[in-house]
C-alpha cells in the first residue's frame, strides 16, 4: 500500500499540484478543494507545522554591521567628489555605518526551514517560510498536533467531486 494518494496525475503534476495547494493553504490559512487532495495537504501541513513548532525558540540573536547610503532630506543619496590616482575626479555614495540585532538560526532549525522549503513554492510578495515559524507555529506552540481540520462541504456541481474546506485549527 503505498503512502500517498495518486490523485490520477503523473508524479510530477501530483507534486506541483501539491505544493501550490500547501503554499496556498499556509498563505491563506484555509483552503477549498476535493476531499482527497486536502487529506494529502493535511498530511504535509501538519508535519511542517509540528517540525517549525519543534523549532519555534531555536535561534539567537547577534549584532551585526551594516552599511547603506546616507539620504538627504529630499531623499537622495549624497555623494562626495573624490580624485583618483591618475587625477580623474568621480562621485562616490556616502555611506553610514550601523549596528543591527539579527536573528540567527542554529542548524536544526535551518534545517527545518530547508525542508518546509521543499514543499512552498516561492511566492514574489511574501515569505511564506517565514510565515509558517514565525507567525503560525508560535501560535500551535502548546498543542501536541492536529493543527488542521477538513470540513466536508458537498459534491461539486460541475463533476460531483466531493468538496472539503481545509483550515487551521
Amino acid at each position: 500500500m503505498p503512502s500517498h494518494r495518486k490523485l490520477g496525475r503523473p508524479t510530477d503534476q501530483r507534486i506541483a499540484i501539491l505544493k501550490n495547494l500547501v503554499t496556498a493553504f499556509i498563505q491563506n490559512g484555509r483552503i477549498e478543494t476535493t476531499e482527497t487532495r486536502a487529506k494529502e495537504v493535511k498530511k504535509i501541513v501538519d508535519s511542517l507545522i509540528s517540525s517549525a513548532v519543534k523549532e519555534c525558540d531555536n535561534f539567537t540573536s547577534r549584532q551585526i554591521k551594516v552599511t547603506s547610503a546616507k539620504v538627504d532630506s529630499k531623499g537622495k543619496k549624497s555623494t562626495v567628489s573624490k580624485e583618483s590616482k591618475n587625477g580623474r575626479k568621480y562621485d562616490v555614495i556616502e555611506r553610514e555605518t550601523k549596528t543591527e540585532m539579527v536573528q540567527v538560526d542554529s542548524s536544526s532549525r535551518l534545517h527545518a526551514r530547508r525542508q518546509a522549503m521543499k514543499w512552498i513554492n516561492k511566492v514574489t510578495d511574501e515569505n511564506v517560510v517565514n510565515k509558517l515559524f514565525d507567525e503560525i507555529a508560535p501560535k500551535y506552540k502548546e498543542r501536541t498536533g492536529g493543527y488542521t481540520r477538513i470540513y466536508k462541504i458537498g459534491p461539486r456541481r460541475g463533476d460531483a467531486a466531493e468538496m472539503a474546506i481545509l483550515e487551521l485549527v
